[in-house]
């Protein structure tokens, strides 16, 4: 499967596994660390007679017996491709129905070592997700069929005499058309431009993002809570009220980065937060589709902070505009933004950027952090979803698995809950909650922290 991003392929491949789940087929799913969590939800929403489990982490079973014992009730297996590597033997050892690799562009170099590991797997069924397109990078497709049908496309020194030397470097034609005539029953394509796909989607497509706490972020979280547990007892009225607020400000901020919440002046990398590491991943896509996007946050430090990773790592025109944005400043971002002709991406703040302004150029929206009230994340969504608007527009809503931020989002779900919180536009009526419910929505789910 090599569709655009936003075309369903998670879907497409949840229903692949439900069909033969019938027939008690065990099915394994490799991925980027970043994104297992996503995969483990979206099995949960769509497939929910599916067993799902994860594999990964320090306390994940290491030996054959353990491992199989904790294997025995699951259908489908989450790991990452590090983790294969290291628990190969665990892992070819058994037979497996289906073997799924997302992201399969991860091992579009032969030679690394956890492209050896993939290649050592053995099912009937192999399916490789990617949304770039493969058919310009001719060793990483070399590189994805040698898992798929391996010597379908003979060897890598053949590939490269064939193939690559003669389309990458003299431009060779008639080679490509007959690459991509021996590719064409193997590969699903599916593209935003594609007319039949576009007349099947909604105008507006909506989707969470899941991402795991990191170590770090789980220790600093772990002593937010333990921290308010002890103050919140005997609280009353505005101050209690306050402490709350506080408390909720905070671990949103380690839920982001460490060093937003820190604010000592190190470094926002990405390898600190698998949040903003999910968010580069789908940036880049968005980018590599020639496409637009902005970003949402509620704070200023963090804007700032996103704007000049984004700006480094992934290499466009990018924008920032918060509260203390001149009218001039403001006035002039827009418009290039607006006209450019090259992809570019818009962060903004969402009470400054939330309303008045027009931004169709974009036709993806992100949510760094979420705004708990329902009508303020719309308002922010239409600056790209408006009149004007020719594309379709995808929505991505980050939340991190095991915190507050995934209880709450369970808490905008329930329709009964919502004609409460469209009532004024701050995140006031979480301090409604009493103190042991309170408690209960911060706790963090050690079980869902992945190293």
């Amino acid at each position: 499967l090599a569709d655009d991003m936003g075309l369903g392929k998670t879907v497409q491949v949840i229903a692949l596994v439900l069909k033969g789940y019938a027939e008690g087929q065990k099915s394994l799913l490799i991925a980027p660390t970043s994104v297992m969590g996503n995969w483990k939800k979206e099995f949960e929403r769509f497939a929910p007679t599916l067993r799902c489990a994860l594999h990964h982490g320090p306390s994940r079973p290491r030996d054959k017996q353990s491992f199989e014992e904790s294997i025995k009730d699951v259908d489908v297996l989450i790991t990452s491709y590090g983790t294969l590597r290291n628990d190969l033997k665990l892992f070819s050892a058994r037979a497996w129905h289906r073997i799924v690799v997302d992201e399969a562009q991860n091992m579009k170099n032969p030679d690394a070592l956890q492209s050896k590991a993939v290649f050592k797997m053995k099912a009937p069924s192999r399916v490789a997700l990617t949304g770039t397109p493969i058919e310009n990078r001719l060793l990483d497709l070399w590189s994805i069929f040698k898992f798929l049908n391996p010597g379908y496309l003979g060897s890598l020194n053949s590939f490269r005499n064939k193939f690559e030397i003669p389309v990458q470097r003299h431009g060779d034609h008639t080679r490509l058309e007959t690459l991509k005539t021996l590719i064409q029953p193997f590969v699903l394509r599916r593209l935003k431009t594609d007319k039949n796909i576009i007349k099947d989607l909604p105008d507006k497509v909506e989707h969470k993002v899941y991402s795991h706490l990191t170590k770090e972020q789980a220790s600093l979280y772990e002593a937010v809570v333990q921290e308010v547990e002890a103050s919140l007892e005997g609280k009353e009225g505005m101050e209690r009220r306050g402490l709350i607020l506080a408390t909720l400000l905070r671990l949103k901020q380690i839920c982001n980065h460490p060093a937003q919440f820190l604010q000592d002046g190190s470094e926002f990398s990405k390898e600190r937060s698998m949040k903003l590491e999910r968010l580069l991943e789908l940036l880049q896509e968005v980018v590599d589709q020639g496409e637009s996007a902005l970003v949402f946050t509620q704070f200023k430090e963090a804007g700032e902070a996103l704007s000049k990773v984004i700006r480094g790592e992934i290499r466009v025109p990018t924008h920032f505009l918060h509260g203390g944005t001149s009218r001039k400043k403001r006035e002039h971002m827009i418009e290039e933004f607006q006209t450019s002709t090259i992809p570019s991406v818009f962060v903004l703040s969402i009470k400054a950027g939330g309303v008045g302004i027009n931004l169709t150029k974009a036709n993806h929206v992100f949510h760094f952090d979420r705004w708990w009230n329902p009508a303020v994340e719309e308002q922010a969504t239409d600056r790209a979803f408006r009149i004007g608007q020719k594309k379709n527009v995808f929505v991505h809503k980050h939340v991190t698995i095991g915190t507050l931020e995934e209880r709450i989002d369970a808490m905008l779900e329930d329709k009964k809950k919502v004609a409460e919180m469209v009532i004024g536009a701050d995140e006031s009526w979480l301090t409604e909650l009493d103190d042991s419910q309170f408690m209960n929505l911060i706790k963090l789910s050690r079980e869902e922290v992945v190293d």
